[in-house]
């Protein structure tokens, strides 16, 4: 036997067991992940269940006393034993609307300011943070600047400006005042954009340059590019974020109580106080009783429901929008 093969064979004879047996380790190791895996999402389901189950079971009382007057009524009185949401509703659909016509536009310029045009690096860098680290900011610090900082200087300023020029419109009508529907929009607004932004950033780094170079080959223009190349093939990630964001929106508990000002009525104009679903829940539970307590729950088990068909929505949008 020549030296060569004497080596191959002392080397190669020993490597053989510790394969299998690193096999046989990452076989075990594949299975106790996948049965963690499997564990932690039926975990969650069970959670989910109960959660609902639980909730809805509490709340059942009140939907069935009060009947579709619990949606469509406007009168909260729990003393007299009526309870309308329908101030909630109306003031959590159109605060969080007013948050998405001005965090959407805000969102997508920041975006697109990042990754399309040509930022030093340095700067790109330290806005791309100061957006992410908005994002990572508590709910009540947004509360507090928004009353003590924001209302004084730009909401109540802004609500009179608005009354005054276009006050004919019913929705700027008056009396206005900075604890408003307006108000608590604006500080949504501030609150989802980071989140809008920083979604909406990851998407359009996605669009190939292939794509983008080929479009300025032609001759367009880098709005026309914008519009034509990155806009169509980021139109599925865009909602997904705009509807990530809107969840925000949706379940703010903490600013909203702060700035909507605790007015629960319809209103038409957005310059007057109103309420919202999750700020009636914050305000009022610790001191509620009974038929209350179970009003509050149902008011709850609504923006979960609200929440949920908004998420179905969203993925069939998005599934649209990705069909070939």
């Amino acid at each position: 036997m020549t030296p060569g093969a004497s080596t191959e064979t002392a080397v190669g004879t020993p490597a053989a067991p510790r394969t299998w047996r690193r096999k046989g380790v990452g076989r075990r190791a594949d299975s106790l992940f996948l049965l963690l895996a499997a564990f932690s999402g039926v975990l969650i389901l069970l959670v989910l269940a109960y959660m609902v189950i639980s909730t809805t079971g509490t709340a059942l009382p009140v939907f069935t006393s009060q009947g579709i007057s619990f949606i469509t009524g406007s009168e909260w009185s729990p003393s007299a034993g009526k309870f309308g949401a329908l101030p909630f509703i109306y003031g959590t659909v159109i605060t969080s609307v007013i948050a998405l016509i001005i965090a959407v536009p805000l969102s997508l310029a920041v975006s697109l300011f990042l990754t399309e045009y040509p930022v030093p690096r340095r700067l790109r860098g330290v806005v791309a943070y100061a957006v992410d680290l908005l994002a990572a900011v508590p709910s009540v610090i947004y509360g507090l600047w928004g009353v003590f900082i924001l209302l004084p200087l730009f909401l109540q300023p802004a609500a009179n400006f608005l009354n005054k020029y276009l006050g004919f419109i019913p929705i700027f009508a008056g009396p206005p005042s900075g604890l408003s529907y307006f108000g608590a929009g604006v500080i949504l607004a501030i609150m989802i954009t980071p989140i809008i932004s920083s979604l909406s950033r990851e998407v359009f780094a996605t669009v190939p340059d292939a794509d983008k170079q080929a479009a300025y080959a032609l001759g367009a223009t880098r709005w026309e590019m914008i519009r034509e190349v990155v806009f169509p093939r980021s139109r599925a990630g865009i909602i997904g974020a705009i509807m990530l964001g809107l969840g925000r929106a949706l379940g703010e508990t903490i600013a909203i109580a702060l700035l909507i000002g605790s007015r629960p009525v319809v209103d038409s104009s957005i310059l007057r106080p109103g309420y919202s679903m999750a700020a009636v829940i914050a305000n009022q539970f610790q001191e509620a009783t009974g038929d209350h307590i179970r009003a509050l729950v149902a008011i709850g088990v609504l923006l979960f429901a609200i929440t949920i068909v908004i998420n179905m929505a969203a993925r069939a949008l998005v599934w649209r929008f990705n069909r070939p």
